[in-house]
């Protein structure tokens, strides 16, 4: 018999593709799962943790399937806006990953996320675009005065300004990532330091 929580999971999932994160609720899931409420939370404390299990899964998905397409033969510049390019494709693609940027939830899914993940989140990656900065380094198309790891710290504060976008206004997103990346690569890539 298949696991109670996988059950679960994967029924919540289907929900959230067809319905959203907000027109979900749980006694819906449990009753196609064929369970108590109650049993819901013998395995998850909330919806919101639910969601963003399933939310982090899908992103990894994405990310990973981004980086087997990428081509690392062109220069870093090249690299990171092809990643770029990919991910959004994915996001909008994804009915999952779209929740993020809906308005109407994604504050509270970010509280979550923040509170269950912070930096963590972004690791799935890590060591494999660590090496690819290191590459970087070593050819001279990167910066070599600026450790590796920050490196990689920069591109995490890429990454997570969008948890900050109602501060800064969402009619800017995602081009604002788009600029911001660019500006930072072609200081990351100016190797006449």
């Amino acid at each position: 018999m298949e696991d109670k929580r996988t059950i679960i999971y994967e029924t919540a999932k289907e929900f959230f593709s067809l319905k959203g994160f907000k027109d979900t609720n749980i006694s819906e899931i449990t009753k196609k799962a064929g369970m108590a409420v109650g049993t819901f939370y013998n395995y998850y404390p909330s919806k919101e943790k639910l969601f963003m299990d399933i939310f982090l899964e899908e992103n990894v998905k994405l990310k990973n399937s981004c980086f087997q397409s990428l081509d690392l033969k062109q220069n870093p510049m090249a690299v990171v806006q092809q990643m770029l390019k990919l991910n959004m494709e994915g996001i909008r693609a994804n009915p999952i990953l779209r929740e993020w940027y809906n308005k109407g939830v994604f504050e509270k899914l970010q509280q979550t996320y923040r509170e269950e993940n912070g930096i963590e989140a972004v690791d799935f990656l890590y060591d494999s675009f660590l090496d690819l900065v290191t590459l970087w380094q070593a050819q001279g198309k990167m910066r070599k005065d600026i450790d590796r790891k920050m490196i990689m710290m920069i591109f995490a504060a890429i990454i997570n300004v969008d948890t900050h976008k109602e501060e800064i206004g969402i009619e800017y997103f995602p081009e604002l990532l788009v600029y911001m990346t660019e500006l930072i690569m072609k200081s990351l890539m100016d190797c006449s330091e």
